[in-house]
Protein backbone atom coordinates (compact mmCIF):
# COMPACT_ATOMS: atom_id res chain seq x y z
CA UNK A 1 0.00 0.00 0.00
CA UNK A 2 2.79 2.45 1.24
CA UNK A 3 4.85 1.75 -2.37
CA UNK A 4 1.72 2.32 -4.35
CA UNK A 5 0.91 5.59 -2.51
CA UNK A 6 4.67 6.70 -3.24
CA UNK A 7 4.68 5.89 -6.87
CA UNK A 8 0.83 8.16 -7.53
CA UNK A 9 2.81 11.00 -5.27
CA UNK A 10 5.69 10.49 -7.83
CA UNK A 11 3.69 10.47 -10.96
CA UNK A 12 2.98 13.75 -10.26
CA UNK A 13 6.44 15.13 -10.08
CA UNK A 14 6.72 15.86 -13.87
CA UNK A 15 3.53 18.23 -13.59
CA UNK A 16 5.56 20.63 -11.22
CA UNK A 17 8.68 20.20 -12.08
CA UNK A 18 10.34 18.71 -8.87
CA UNK A 19 13.15 16.28 -8.40
CA UNK A 20 11.26 15.23 -4.81
CA UNK A 21 8.45 16.01 -2.32
CA UNK A 22 9.08 16.79 1.89
CA UNK A 23 5.95 15.74 3.75
CA UNK A 24 6.39 16.83 7.29
CA UNK A 25 4.68 15.46 10.36
CA UNK A 26 2.38 18.32 11.44
CA UNK A 27 -0.88 20.09 9.85
CA UNK A 28 -1.63 23.14 8.75
CA UNK A 29 -2.38 24.56 12.72
CA UNK A 30 1.54 22.80 13.39
CA UNK A 31 -0.28 20.54 15.89
CA UNK A 32 1.86 17.35 16.95
CA UNK A 33 -1.34 15.13 16.89
CA UNK A 34 -3.47 15.87 14.16
CA UNK A 35 -6.65 13.86 12.15
CA UNK A 36 -4.86 14.93 8.90
CA UNK A 37 -1.32 12.56 9.69
CA UNK A 38 -0.15 12.96 6.35
CA UNK A 39 3.64 11.58 6.82
CA UNK A 40 1.72 8.40 8.35
CA UNK A 41 -0.28 8.09 4.80
CA UNK A 42 3.03 8.14 2.80
CA UNK A 43 5.48 6.21 5.22
CA UNK A 44 2.98 4.41 7.78
CA UNK A 45 5.46 6.20 10.70
CA UNK A 46 3.18 6.89 13.74
CA UNK A 47 5.38 9.17 15.61
CA UNK A 48 4.72 12.82 16.56
CA UNK A 49 7.83 14.43 15.07
CA UNK A 50 9.58 13.87 11.29
CA UNK A 51 10.29 13.86 7.60
CA UNK A 52 9.78 12.27 5.03
CA UNK A 53 11.91 13.59 1.27
CA UNK A 54 10.56 11.35 -1.53
CA UNK A 55 12.91 11.45 -4.36
CA UNK A 56 12.18 9.71 -8.19
CA UNK A 57 14.15 6.94 -6.62
CA UNK A 58 15.15 6.90 -3.37
CA UNK A 59 12.56 7.68 -0.28
CA UNK A 60 14.56 9.42 3.26
CA UNK A 61 12.40 9.46 6.55
CA UNK A 62 14.31 11.61 9.19
CA UNK A 63 13.57 11.56 12.82
CA UNK A 64 14.82 12.24 16.05
CA UNK A 65 16.13 9.52 18.88
CA UNK A 66 12.89 8.41 20.38
CA UNK A 67 11.90 7.05 17.29
CA UNK A 68 15.04 5.68 15.39
CA UNK A 69 14.23 1.78 16.31
CA UNK A 70 10.09 2.43 15.79
CA UNK A 71 10.77 4.14 12.66
CA UNK A 72 12.56 1.14 11.34
CA UNK A 73 9.88 -1.35 12.20
CA UNK A 74 7.31 0.61 10.91
CA UNK A 75 9.27 1.95 7.80
CA UNK A 76 11.69 0.15 7.27
CA UNK A 77 10.93 -1.56 4.21
CA UNK A 78 10.03 1.50 2.23
CA UNK A 79 12.11 4.45 3.14
CA UNK A 80 15.86 4.87 4.65
CA UNK A 81 15.86 5.41 8.05
CA UNK A 82 18.07 8.57 9.13
CA UNK A 83 18.91 10.60 12.26
CA UNK A 84 16.83 13.85 12.85
CA UNK A 85 19.59 16.15 12.24
CA UNK A 86 21.51 14.81 9.48
CA UNK A 87 18.10 16.44 7.09
CA UNK A 88 20.63 19.62 7.88
CA UNK A 89 24.20 18.46 6.41
CA UNK A 90 23.19 15.68 4.61
CA UNK A 91 24.85 15.06 1.26
CA UNK A 92 22.76 12.46 0.29
CA UNK A 93 20.47 14.88 -2.13
CA UNK A 94 21.59 17.91 -3.17
CA UNK A 95 20.98 20.36 -6.07
CA UNK A 96 17.36 19.24 -6.42
CA UNK A 97 14.33 20.84 -7.13
CA UNK A 98 12.42 19.77 -3.71
CA UNK A 99 8.35 20.51 -3.67
CA UNK A 100 7.08 21.39 -0.59
CA UNK A 101 3.44 22.78 0.50
CA UNK A 102 4.26 26.25 1.98
CA UNK A 103 1.01 26.14 4.24
CA UNK A 104 3.04 23.18 6.44
CA UNK A 105 6.54 24.50 6.83
CA UNK A 106 7.66 28.14 8.32
CA UNK A 107 10.46 29.65 6.67
CA UNK A 108 13.33 28.75 9.28
CA UNK A 109 12.40 25.41 8.61
CA UNK A 110 13.11 25.61 5.14
CA UNK A 111 16.16 27.50 5.15
CA UNK A 112 17.80 25.35 7.97
CA UNK A 113 16.85 21.40 6.27
CA UNK A 114 16.40 22.05 2.40
CA UNK A 115 18.26 25.37 1.04
CA UNK A 116 21.42 24.80 1.95
CA UNK A 117 22.25 22.14 -1.02
CA UNK A 118 18.93 22.46 -2.81
CA UNK A 119 16.29 24.36 -3.76
CA UNK A 120 12.38 25.00 -3.15
CA UNK A 121 9.43 25.14 -5.13
CA UNK A 122 6.09 26.18 -3.31
CA UNK A 123 2.85 23.94 -4.62
CA UNK A 124 -0.22 24.76 -3.56
CA UNK A 125 -2.01 22.25 -3.22
CA UNK A 126 -0.79 19.48 -0.61
CA UNK A 127 0.20 16.61 -3.57
CA UNK A 128 -0.72 13.56 -0.48
CA UNK A 129 -4.49 15.34 -0.48
CA UNK A 130 -4.62 14.49 -4.21
CA UNK A 131 -3.73 10.93 -3.62
CA UNK A 132 -5.53 9.64 -0.51
CA UNK A 133 -8.77 11.42 1.01
CA UNK A 134 -9.17 12.62 4.30
CA UNK A 135 -12.61 12.00 6.19
CA UNK A 136 -14.29 14.88 6.55
CA UNK A 137 -15.40 15.17 10.33
CA UNK A 138 -18.25 16.30 11.66
CA UNK A 139 -18.15 20.74 12.61
CA UNK A 140 -18.50 20.45 15.81
CA UNK A 141 -18.78 24.20 17.80
CA UNK A 142 -16.07 25.31 19.72
CA UNK A 143 -16.99 25.98 23.61
CA UNK A 144 -16.41 28.31 26.56
CA UNK A 145 -15.10 27.43 29.85
CA UNK A 146 -16.27 29.57 32.92
CA UNK A 147 -13.98 31.72 35.17
CA UNK A 148 -13.98 28.45 38.15
CA UNK A 149 -12.33 26.48 35.12
CA UNK A 150 -9.73 28.88 34.45
CA UNK A 151 -9.11 31.22 37.52
CA UNK A 152 -8.68 34.22 35.07
CA UNK A 153 -11.27 35.79 32.45
CA UNK A 154 -10.57 35.79 28.99
CA UNK A 155 -10.56 39.97 29.39
CA UNK A 156 -7.71 39.94 31.92
CA UNK A 157 -5.46 37.68 29.50
CA UNK A 158 -6.36 40.13 26.57
CA UNK A 159 -5.17 42.75 28.34
CA UNK A 160 -2.08 41.21 29.64
CA UNK A 161 -1.41 40.17 25.56
CA UNK A 162 -2.46 43.92 24.52
CA UNK A 163 0.02 45.09 27.10
CA UNK A 164 3.01 43.15 25.60
CA UNK A 165 2.62 44.34 21.98
CA UNK A 166 2.49 48.24 23.34
CA UNK A 167 5.74 47.24 24.77
CA UNK A 168 7.53 45.46 22.35
CA UNK A 169 5.85 48.31 19.50
CA UNK A 170 3.69 46.00 17.51
CA UNK A 171 0.45 47.20 16.07
CA UNK A 172 -1.24 43.28 15.81
CA UNK A 173 -0.33 39.74 17.12
CA UNK A 174 -1.13 37.52 14.26
CA UNK A 175 -1.70 33.93 16.62
CA UNK A 176 -0.98 30.86 14.35
CA UNK A 177 -1.09 28.03 17.28
CA UNK A 178 -4.83 26.69 18.59
CA UNK A 179 -3.61 26.16 21.54
CA UNK A 180 -2.72 29.67 22.81
CA UNK A 181 -6.28 30.99 21.34
CA UNK A 182 -7.81 28.11 23.24
CA UNK A 183 -5.91 29.94 26.49
CA UNK A 184 -6.69 33.43 25.44
CA UNK A 185 -10.08 33.25 25.06
CA UNK A 186 -10.94 30.48 27.31
CA UNK A 187 -12.01 28.01 24.81
CA UNK A 188 -11.89 24.83 23.74
CA UNK A 189 -12.82 22.54 20.86
CA UNK A 190 -13.05 19.11 18.99
CA UNK A 191 -9.97 19.02 15.92
CA UNK A 192 -7.32 16.84 17.71
CA UNK A 193 -7.58 13.65 18.66
CA UNK A 194 -6.24 13.74 22.18
CA UNK A 195 -6.60 17.18 23.02
CA UNK A 196 -9.58 20.15 23.07
CA UNK A 197 -7.94 22.10 20.62
CA UNK A 198 -10.28 24.51 18.64
CA UNK A 199 -8.64 24.87 15.14
CA UNK A 200 -8.50 28.69 14.55
CA UNK A 201 -6.23 31.39 13.86
CA UNK A 202 -6.57 34.84 15.48
CA UNK A 203 -5.52 38.39 14.89
CA UNK A 204 -5.59 40.83 18.10
CA UNK A 205 -4.40 44.40 17.94
CA UNK A 206 -2.47 46.29 21.04
CA UNK A 207 -5.78 48.03 21.09
CA UNK A 208 -7.92 44.92 22.61
CA UNK A 209 -9.61 44.30 18.41
CA UNK A 210 -10.07 40.59 18.29
CA UNK A 211 -10.82 38.43 14.91
CA UNK A 212 -10.92 34.71 15.47
CA UNK A 213 -10.88 33.40 12.13
CA UNK A 214 -12.25 30.04 11.97
CA UNK A 215 -15.08 27.85 10.04
CA UNK A 216 -18.25 30.14 11.16
CA UNK A 217 -20.33 26.69 12.15
CA UNK A 218 -18.14 25.89 14.72
CA UNK A 219 -18.46 29.39 16.28
CA UNK A 220 -22.21 29.20 16.98
CA UNK A 221 -21.76 28.79 20.79
CA UNK A 222 -19.42 31.35 21.62
CA UNK A 223 -21.26 33.94 19.92
CA UNK A 224 -24.40 32.71 22.13
CA UNK A 225 -22.53 32.61 25.25
CA UNK A 226 -21.47 35.73 24.22
CA UNK A 227 -17.76 35.01 24.31
CA UNK A 228 -17.18 37.26 21.18
CA UNK A 229 -19.61 39.13 18.89
CA UNK A 230 -20.59 38.46 15.47
CA UNK A 231 -18.34 41.16 14.33
CA UNK A 232 -15.29 39.42 15.53
CA UNK A 233 -16.16 36.25 13.90
CA UNK A 234 -14.36 35.70 10.31
CA UNK A 235 -14.99 33.30 7.93
CA UNK A 236 -11.40 31.05 7.25
CA UNK A 237 -12.22 31.67 3.44
CA UNK A 238 -12.31 34.94 4.27
CA UNK A 239 -9.00 35.16 6.16
CA UNK A 240 -7.02 37.30 2.95
CA UNK A 241 -9.91 39.93 3.25
CA UNK A 242 -9.14 40.65 6.48
CA UNK A 243 -5.23 40.97 6.12
CA UNK A 244 -6.53 43.71 3.72
CA UNK A 245 -8.89 45.41 5.77
CA UNK A 246 -6.44 45.70 8.50
CA UNK A 247 -4.95 49.61 8.67
CA UNK A 248 -0.87 48.97 7.73
CA UNK A 249 1.42 48.74 10.82
CA UNK A 250 3.78 46.28 12.53
CA UNK A 251 2.48 42.85 13.14
CA UNK A 252 4.00 39.90 15.02
CA UNK A 253 4.41 36.76 14.60
CA UNK A 254 5.67 33.15 15.92
CA UNK A 255 8.55 31.54 13.68
CA UNK A 256 7.71 28.32 14.54
CA UNK A 257 3.98 27.92 14.11
CA UNK A 258 3.68 30.80 11.33
CA UNK A 259 3.78 29.29 8.43
CA UNK A 260 5.97 30.29 4.76
CA UNK A 261 2.77 30.95 3.42
CA UNK A 262 1.13 33.58 5.77
CA UNK A 263 4.28 34.97 5.59
CA UNK A 264 4.55 35.90 2.45
CA UNK A 265 0.71 37.21 2.75
CA UNK A 266 1.37 39.44 5.60
CA UNK A 267 4.89 41.04 4.57
CA UNK A 268 3.43 42.72 1.46
CA UNK A 269 1.20 44.48 3.73
CA UNK A 270 2.93 44.81 7.72
CA UNK A 271 6.36 45.39 9.28
CA UNK A 272 7.28 41.57 10.28
CA UNK A 273 8.41 41.35 14.02
CA UNK A 274 9.49 37.56 14.05
CA UNK A 275 9.51 36.81 17.77
CA UNK A 276 8.04 34.15 20.07
CA UNK A 277 4.31 34.29 20.87
CA UNK A 278 4.28 35.34 24.08
CA UNK A 279 1.34 33.61 25.48
CA UNK A 280 3.54 30.42 25.20
CA UNK A 281 5.33 32.16 28.11
CA UNK A 282 1.88 33.39 29.85
CA UNK A 283 0.04 29.82 29.35
CA UNK A 284 3.14 28.52 30.77
CA UNK A 285 2.47 29.47 34.69
CA UNK A 286 -0.65 28.27 36.12
CA UNK A 287 -2.58 30.05 38.14
CA UNK A 288 -3.98 28.59 41.66
CA UNK A 289 -7.45 27.76 40.27
CA UNK A 290 -5.47 25.97 37.48
CA UNK A 291 -2.86 24.24 40.30
CA UNK A 292 -5.57 23.24 42.80
CA UNK A 293 -8.20 21.53 39.33
CA UNK A 294 -4.71 19.80 38.23
CA UNK A 295 -4.16 18.09 41.64
CA UNK A 296 -7.91 17.03 41.96
CA UNK A 297 -7.27 15.70 38.31
CA UNK A 298 -4.48 13.83 39.43
CA UNK A 299 -6.28 11.96 42.53
CA UNK A 300 -8.75 10.62 39.90
CA UNK A 301 -6.33 9.44 37.66
CA UNK A 302 -4.39 8.21 40.24
CA UNK A 303 -7.59 5.96 41.39
CA UNK A 304 -7.56 4.75 38.07
CA UNK A 305 -3.89 3.65 37.45
CA UNK A 306 -3.39 2.39 40.62
CA UNK A 307 -6.97 0.00 40.10
CA UNK A 308 -4.97 -1.20 36.55
CA UNK A 309 -1.85 -1.89 38.48
CA UNK A 310 -3.06 -3.79 41.17
CA UNK A 311 -5.10 -5.72 38.68
CA UNK A 312 -2.52 -6.46 36.10
CA UNK A 313 -0.06 -7.94 39.10
CA UNK A 314 -2.70 -9.39 40.89
CA UNK A 315 -3.69 -11.66 37.99
CA UNK A 316 -3.43 -15.45 38.55
CA UNK A 317 -2.64 -16.26 34.56
CA UNK A 318 -1.18 -13.13 32.38
CA UNK A 319 -3.23 -14.49 29.60
CA UNK A 320 -3.68 -10.71 27.85
CA UNK A 321 -1.89 -8.78 25.38
CA UNK A 322 -0.19 -5.02 25.29
CA UNK A 323 -3.78 -4.09 23.34
CA UNK A 324 -5.91 -5.72 25.81
CA UNK A 325 -3.80 -3.91 28.80
CA UNK A 326 -3.93 -0.27 27.39
CA UNK A 327 -8.14 -1.09 26.87
CA UNK A 328 -8.53 -1.90 30.91
CA UNK A 329 -6.44 1.10 31.67
CA UNK A 330 -8.62 3.06 29.55
CA UNK A 331 -11.87 1.19 31.52
CA UNK A 332 -10.75 2.16 34.85
CA UNK A 333 -9.79 5.49 33.88
CA UNK A 334 -13.98 5.86 32.48
CA UNK A 335 -15.06 4.93 35.31
CA UNK A 336 -14.76 8.63 36.27
CA UNK A 337 -17.37 11.06 34.70
CA UNK A 338 -15.17 13.90 34.65
CA UNK A 339 -12.86 11.80 32.30
CA UNK A 340 -12.94 12.62 28.52
CA UNK A 341 -10.46 10.71 25.97
CA UNK A 342 -6.74 9.67 26.47
CA UNK A 343 -4.23 12.46 26.57
CA UNK A 344 -2.18 10.57 23.56
CA UNK A 345 -1.98 7.47 22.51
CA UNK A 346 -1.06 5.03 25.05
CA UNK A 347 1.99 2.97 25.09
CA UNK A 348 2.20 -0.27 26.62
CA UNK A 349 5.42 -2.02 25.44
CA UNK A 350 6.34 -5.82 26.89
CA UNK A 351 9.39 -7.27 27.17
CA UNK A 352 12.00 -5.74 23.92
CA UNK A 353 8.77 -3.29 22.97
CA UNK A 354 9.49 -1.99 25.90
CA UNK A 355 12.40 -0.20 24.31
CA UNK A 356 10.55 1.19 21.43
CA UNK A 357 10.21 4.67 23.39
CA UNK A 358 6.92 5.72 21.77
CA UNK A 359 5.87 2.07 20.90
CA UNK A 360 2.14 1.33 19.74
CA UNK A 361 0.81 -1.80 20.39
CA UNK A 362 -1.90 -2.63 17.46
CA UNK A 363 -4.16 -5.56 17.18
CA UNK A 364 -2.12 -7.00 14.52
CA UNK A 365 1.51 -6.73 16.03
CA UNK A 366 0.54 -6.61 19.77
CA UNK A 367 2.70 -8.93 22.40
CA UNK A 368 1.59 -11.24 24.80
CA UNK A 369 2.76 -10.37 27.98
CA UNK A 370 5.15 -12.63 29.71
CA UNK A 371 5.94 -13.45 33.55
CA UNK A 372 9.24 -12.88 32.58
CA UNK A 373 9.25 -9.89 30.74
CA UNK A 374 9.13 -6.55 32.46
CA UNK A 375 6.01 -4.44 31.09
CA UNK A 376 6.33 -0.19 30.24
CA UNK A 377 3.15 1.72 30.44
CA UNK A 378 3.19 5.42 29.78
CA UNK A 379 -0.48 6.64 29.56
CA UNK A 380 -2.68 9.93 30.06
CA UNK A 381 -6.10 11.34 30.19
CA UNK A 382 -7.68 14.74 29.60
CA UNK A 383 -10.30 15.07 32.29
CA UNK A 384 -12.59 18.33 32.24
CA UNK A 385 -10.37 20.34 34.28
CA UNK A 386 -6.71 18.49 33.81
CA UNK A 387 -4.00 16.47 31.62
CA UNK A 388 -2.56 14.03 33.30
CA UNK A 389 0.64 12.17 31.87
CA UNK A 390 2.43 8.94 34.14
CA UNK A 391 4.52 6.01 33.21
CA UNK A 392 4.90 3.00 35.40
CA UNK A 393 7.14 0.20 34.34
CA UNK A 394 5.67 -2.99 36.07
CA UNK A 395 7.20 -6.53 36.59
CA UNK A 396 5.44 -9.59 37.14
CA UNK A 397 8.72 -12.15 38.43
CA UNK A 398 11.72 -11.55 40.08
CA UNK A 399 14.34 -10.12 37.92
CA UNK A 400 18.00 -10.05 37.70
CA UNK A 401 19.87 -8.23 39.50
CA UNK A 402 21.13 -5.96 36.24
CA UNK A 403 17.77 -4.97 35.77
CA UNK A 404 17.11 -4.21 39.57
CA UNK A 405 20.18 -1.71 39.54
CA UNK A 406 19.21 -0.17 35.94
CA UNK A 407 15.49 0.46 37.15
CA UNK A 408 17.11 2.31 41.12
CA UNK A 409 19.19 3.83 39.31
CA UNK A 410 17.02 5.56 36.58
CA UNK A 411 14.63 6.10 40.02
CA UNK A 412 17.37 7.83 41.52
CA UNK A 413 17.55 10.04 38.74
CA UNK A 414 13.71 10.49 39.39
CA UNK A 415 14.08 11.02 42.86
CA UNK A 416 16.55 13.76 41.82
CA UNK A 417 14.34 15.76 40.00
CA UNK A 418 11.56 15.45 42.04
CA UNK A 419 13.77 16.70 44.88
CA UNK A 420 15.53 19.62 43.08
CA UNK A 421 16.77 22.96 44.52
CA UNK A 422 15.21 25.41 41.90
CA UNK A 423 16.49 28.47 43.54
CA UNK A 424 19.91 26.78 42.37
CA UNK A 425 19.37 24.68 39.79
CA UNK A 426 16.83 26.65 37.52
CA UNK A 427 17.00 25.84 34.32
CA UNK A 428 15.86 22.12 32.54
CA UNK A 429 18.88 21.98 31.22
CA UNK A 430 20.99 21.99 35.03
CA UNK A 431 18.05 19.48 36.32
CA UNK A 432 18.74 17.43 33.53
CA UNK A 433 22.21 16.57 34.80
CA UNK A 434 21.22 15.65 38.05
CA UNK A 435 18.41 13.06 36.10
CA UNK A 436 21.42 11.05 34.08
CA UNK A 437 24.48 11.58 36.34
CA UNK A 438 23.57 7.67 38.14
CA UNK A 439 22.79 6.18 34.54
CA UNK A 440 25.91 7.74 33.45
CA UNK A 441 27.98 6.15 36.34
CA UNK A 442 27.50 3.03 34.95
CA UNK A 443 28.21 4.02 30.96
CA UNK A 444 24.14 4.23 30.52
CA UNK A 445 22.05 7.33 29.35
CA UNK A 446 18.63 7.41 27.44
CA UNK A 447 17.98 9.61 24.07
CA UNK A 448 15.29 11.61 24.99
CA UNK A 449 14.74 14.75 27.26
CA UNK A 450 14.18 14.28 30.94
CA UNK A 451 10.69 16.14 30.95
CA UNK A 452 8.32 18.07 29.04
CA UNK A 453 6.01 20.97 30.03
CA UNK A 454 2.16 19.81 30.67
CA UNK A 455 -1.09 22.46 29.52
CA UNK A 456 -3.64 22.86 31.48
CA UNK A 457 -6.78 20.96 29.77
CA UNK A 458 -4.83 21.40 26.30
CA UNK A 459 -2.04 19.79 25.13
CA UNK A 460 0.34 17.39 27.17
CA UNK A 461 3.44 18.63 25.15
CA UNK A 462 4.02 22.37 25.75
CA UNK A 463 6.96 24.53 25.88
CA UNK A 464 8.73 26.68 26.73
CA UNK A 465 9.58 24.69 29.94
CA UNK A 466 11.01 21.78 29.86
CA UNK A 467 13.48 19.30 31.06
CA UNK A 468 16.20 18.93 28.75
CA UNK A 469 20.11 18.96 27.75
CA UNK A 470 19.23 22.36 25.54
CA UNK A 471 16.90 23.63 27.64
CA UNK A 472 17.97 26.88 29.27
CA UNK A 473 14.26 28.31 30.09
CA UNK A 474 13.90 29.25 33.93
CA UNK A 475 11.52 27.46 35.64
CA UNK A 476 9.15 29.12 37.52
CA UNK A 477 6.67 28.98 40.45
CA UNK A 478 3.02 27.28 38.88
CA UNK A 479 4.93 25.68 35.93
CA UNK A 480 4.27 21.75 34.98
CA UNK A 481 6.33 19.76 33.82
CA UNK A 482 7.27 16.28 33.43
CA UNK A 483 9.93 14.04 35.64
CA UNK A 484 10.60 10.66 32.89
CA UNK A 485 14.31 9.63 33.06
CA UNK A 486 14.31 6.09 31.39
CA UNK A 487 16.84 3.52 29.99
CA UNK A 488 16.20 1.11 27.43
CA UNK A 489 18.30 -1.86 25.82
CA UNK A 490 17.27 -2.78 22.23
CA UNK A 491 15.39 -6.14 21.59
CA UNK A 492 15.50 -6.66 25.53
CA UNK A 493 13.44 -4.11 27.60
CA UNK A 494 12.37 -0.49 28.41
CA UNK A 495 12.66 0.85 31.83
CA UNK A 496 10.99 4.76 32.29
CA UNK A 497 9.69 6.68 35.68
CA UNK A 498 7.38 9.09 34.81
CA UNK A 499 5.66 11.66 37.66
CA UNK A 500 4.25 15.06 36.59
CA UNK A 501 5.51 18.07 39.00
CA UNK A 502 4.99 21.66 39.34
CA UNK A 503 7.19 24.43 40.73
CA UNK A 504 6.09 25.70 43.82
CA UNK A 505 7.68 28.49 45.74
CA UNK A 506 6.57 28.64 49.41
CA UNK A 507 8.52 31.43 52.15
CA UNK A 508 10.58 32.08 48.85
CA UNK A 509 12.03 28.74 48.05
CA UNK A 510 10.89 26.95 44.59
CA UNK A 511 10.80 23.18 44.61
CA UNK A 512 9.20 20.60 42.63
CA UNK A 513 5.81 19.33 43.99
CA UNK A 514 4.34 15.63 42.87
CA UNK A 515 1.12 15.76 40.94
CA UNK A 516 1.01 12.01 39.66
CA UNK A 517 0.09 9.89 42.66
CA UNK A 518 0.47 6.01 42.26
CA UNK A 519 2.75 3.16 43.45
CA UNK A 520 6.60 2.36 42.50
CA UNK A 521 7.15 -0.70 41.72
CA UNK A 522 8.95 -1.95 44.77
CA UNK A 523 9.75 -5.42 43.29
CA UNK A 524 12.18 -3.60 41.15
CA UNK A 525 14.25 -1.62 43.78
CA UNK A 526 17.41 -2.70 44.84
CA UNK A 527 17.30 -0.67 48.15
CA UNK A 528 21.47 -1.39 48.22
CA UNK A 529 21.79 1.09 45.99
CA UNK A 530 19.74 4.14 47.88
CA UNK A 531 20.44 6.92 50.38
CA UNK A 532 18.41 7.56 53.62
CA UNK A 533 17.01 11.08 51.92
CA UNK A 534 16.31 8.54 48.72
CA UNK A 535 14.47 5.46 51.14
CA UNK A 536 12.48 8.40 52.77
CA UNK A 537 11.49 10.23 49.72
CA UNK A 538 9.99 6.94 48.41
CA UNK A 539 8.40 6.06 51.85
CA UNK A 540 6.83 9.99 51.80
CA UNK A 541 5.66 9.81 48.37
CA UNK A 542 3.71 5.99 48.97
CA UNK A 543 2.06 7.83 52.31
CA UNK A 544 0.91 10.64 50.28
CA UNK A 545 -0.19 7.99 47.23
CA UNK A 546 -2.15 6.08 50.00
CA UNK A 547 -3.63 8.88 51.96
CA UNK A 548 -5.10 10.42 48.70
CA UNK A 549 -6.03 7.39 47.38
CA UNK A 550 -7.25 4.76 50.00
CA UNK A 551 -10.59 6.40 50.14
CA UNK A 552 -11.43 5.61 46.60
CA UNK A 553 -10.23 1.85 46.47
CA UNK A 554 -12.12 -1.51 47.44
CA UNK A 555 -10.64 -3.40 50.68
CA UNK A 556 -8.21 -5.26 48.48
CA UNK A 557 -7.07 -2.72 46.61
CA UNK A 558 -6.25 -0.62 49.69
CA UNK A 559 -5.19 -3.87 51.60
CA UNK A 560 -2.57 -4.20 48.55
CA UNK A 561 -1.68 -0.76 48.61
CA UNK A 562 -0.86 -0.23 52.52
CA UNK A 563 2.56 -2.70 51.40
CA UNK A 564 3.92 0.52 49.95
CA UNK A 565 4.32 2.11 53.14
Amino acid sequence: MIKHRIGKLRNQFIKYNIDGYVVPKNDEFFSEYSNKDRLKIISNFTGSAGYAVILKKKSFLFVDGRYSIQAKIESGKDFKILKYEKIINTNIFKNLNLGIDPTLFTSNQIKRFFLKNNKVTFIDENLIDKIYKFRSKKKVPFYALNKETTGENHPQKISKVCSYLKKNKSDYLFITAPENIAWLLNIRGYDNPTSPIPNCYLVISKKKEIYLIVEKDKSKKLIKKKRLKKNQIIDLKNIYSLFQDLNRGSILIDEKTCSVHFEEVLKNRFRLIKKHDPIYFFKSIKNKTEIKNTIDTHIIDGVALTKFIYWIKNKKKLDITEVDAQNKLEKFRKMNSKYLFPSFKTIAGSGKNGAIVHYRAKKNNTRTLKKKEILLCDSGGQYKFGTTDVTRTICFSNQKKYIKNIYTNVLKGHIAVASADLNKKKTGKLIDIEARKFLKRNNMDYNHGTGHGVGYFLNVHEGPQAISKNNTVRIQNGMILSNEPGYYEKGKFGIRIENLVYASKIKGQLSFKNLTLAPLEKDLINHKLLNKKEESYIFKYHLEVYSKLSPFLNKNEKKWLAKFI
